[in-house]
């Protein structure tokens, strides 16, 4: 009997990586339940579909991934550039590693592939947005914006490791494509919130 939720989600993502490792990424709940010698139920209380366990699966296994880019981006406190740090050193982190390859693309027997969308992956993101250096609300981030931040920048992540393109970038010039396209975004609700102060300074 686990102690804490931290120990039975554990148990839990313990038991995915030996059926992921025996079967591939095709992976159900009955299987994980099995493995443990738990109901399906005891599953469902901590994951709520097969691609919530894969996804924290993946990232877990990443060996710490989430503290590295944390470390890799510690100091940054311009949001446009910690975003872009972070979606580039993802990219150049994760390209080639093939348990997250074989989680991102579809399976033969056609099934869909895992999304770095889900609740459980924005999660993640969330948490690491949050211990950025980043004044997320002096730059115009409420709750529903940072959210939708997070997923951007997970589905940047996702295009960018399973379609890198003819020439795939790294360095700089990966850098700058990311800054020139997703940069903006992160500036537009700074600006709107200023928009809006100076509208209403006007009006007074």
């Amino acid at each position: 009997m686990p102690a804490s939720d931290e120990e039975a989600i554990a148990r839990i993502l313990d038991a995915v990586d030996e059926v992921i490792a025996e079967h591939g990424p095709a992976i159900r709940l009955a299987d994980v339940a099995r493995r443990l010698g738990v109901t399906r139920q005891t599953v469902y209380r901590y994951f709520p579909n097969a691609d919530a366990l894969l996804i924290a699966s993946a990232m877990r296994s990443v060996n710490g991934f989430i503290d590295q880019v944390l470390d890799h981006v510690g100091g940054l406190n311009d949001p446009v550039t910690a975003v872009v740090e972070i979606v580039s050193f993802a990219v150049e982190s994760l390209s080639g590693d093939p348990q997250l390859e074989s989680l991102l693309t579809q399976p033969p027997g056609g099934e869909a592939a895992t999304s770095l969308t889900s609740d459980t992956a924005i999660t993640f993101c969330l948490s690491a947005f949050q211990r950025l250096d980043v004044d997320w609300k002096l730059h115009g981030f409420d709750d529903t914006a940072l959210r939708q931040l997070a997923e951007m920048t997970l589905r940047t992540v996702q295009s960018l490791l399973t379609d890198p393109g003819q020439t795939p970038r790294a360095g700089l010039a990966l850098r700058r494509f990311v800054a020139q396209w997703l940069g903006p975004a992160i500036l537009h609700p700074r600006m709107t919130s200023l928009s809006i102060h100076e509208r209403d300074a006007t009006i007074r």
